[in-house]
């Protein structure tokens, strides 16, 4: 990779006190710079994209008699299923039918009857007047309640007077069809690793950063790397491979890994301004700017990373 010049350097801590509301552009301006080091670290990353399965009884309104019965053969196990999988290392989530597995049986919500028992009158069909709160007569006066006609009670909204509505659970069709629902998960699992770098830096801030990339390995299975310059990342290599064939081999089903090593530039800036030594740090190939002790700052709350 090209190493920062000095201009690139003075041109990343403008655009980084821009972006600050309480930093000054005079010293980023001003500033003498005395040394660049460029220095680097490496990012280790293992994706691992699986994909698992589970099935669950679900059920719908059978709206077609003679269609369905009980089935002759028994269900496909879940990983028989044939379902296309997605574009590799992107999660998603599809539902579908079990083949063989509808089963068809009377509502048990409403009893095969198809309705149920009106929640708001209870069956009766009728309520109690909201006018005259069943006393016949309006509040305060004599007078019979013109809205009841001096019953008490009317004509239930929720049931129009029939006592019972269509049943929500079957939509009136009095059975339902119960099946076996395959819930299939595909996921992108990642393990990130980046190597100890020994300055005075977040490390953290190198995880929102993209580097060069030095290394690929992709297959049905990955092998752990042997003998990089960096041991920290054959170790981390090694770790992460146990790890994820312990968590997904079991409960899950690899469907491809992919290993990949990243150079992530580091440069420090060694600056002079009004006669004191400064430094601050760039990072990324977006070239962002870590500066812990800039000088033209003022103190009302801001972040300064």
């Amino acid at each position: 990779m090209p190493p920062v010049t000095e201009a690139v350097a003075r041109r990343a801590l403008l655009r980084f006190v821009a972006s600050r509301c309480c930093y000054g552009r005079r010293a980023a301006g001003e500033m003498a710079i005395r040394r660049l080091r460029h220095l680097g670290t490496y990012r280790y990353r293992l994706e691992t994209f699986s994909e698992s399965r589970l099935s669950e009884w679900v059920f719908e309104p059978f709206t077609k008699p003679g269609a369905a019965g009980s089935p002759r053969d028994a269900p496909l196990d879940p990983w028989d299923v044939e379902v296309g999988a997605p574009p590799l290392f992107q999660g998603q989530t599809r539902r579908c039918r079990v083949p063989r597995s509808a089963l068809v049986r009377d509502c048990h919500r409403c009893h095969g009857h198809g309705r149920s028992k009106c929640g708001v009158c209870h069956g009766a069909g009728r309520t109690r007047c909201v006018t005259c709160k069943g006393s016949r007569r309006r509040p305060k006066q004599q007078k019979r309640c013109q809205l009841c006609s001096g019953t008490g009670r009317k004509r239930c909204n929720t049931c129009s007077g029939r006592g019972s509505k269509t049943c929500a659970t079957c939509q009136g069709e009095k059975k339902l069809q119960h099946f076996k629902q395959l819930v299939i998960t595909w996921k992108n699992n990642v393990f990130e690793f980046v190597s100890e770098h020994h300055l005075n830096f977040p490390g953290k801030l190198l995880s929102k950063v993209s580097g060069e990339n030095i290394f690929k390995d992709e297959n049905v299975v990955v092998y752990p790397i042997i003998d990089f310059p960096d041991p920290e990342i054959s170790l981390a290599s090694q770790r992460a491979i146990a790890e994820h064939s312990a968590a997904f081999a079991t409960s899950s089903r690899i469907l491809r890994q992919r290993q990949t090593i990243e150079l992530i530039p580091i440069t420090e800036v060694h600056y002079q301004y009004s006669g004191k030594p400064y430094l601050y740090y760039i990072y990324g190939l977006e070239n962002e700017v870590y500066a812990l002790d800039y000088p033209e700052r003022c103190c009302c709350g801001c972040t300064i990373v």
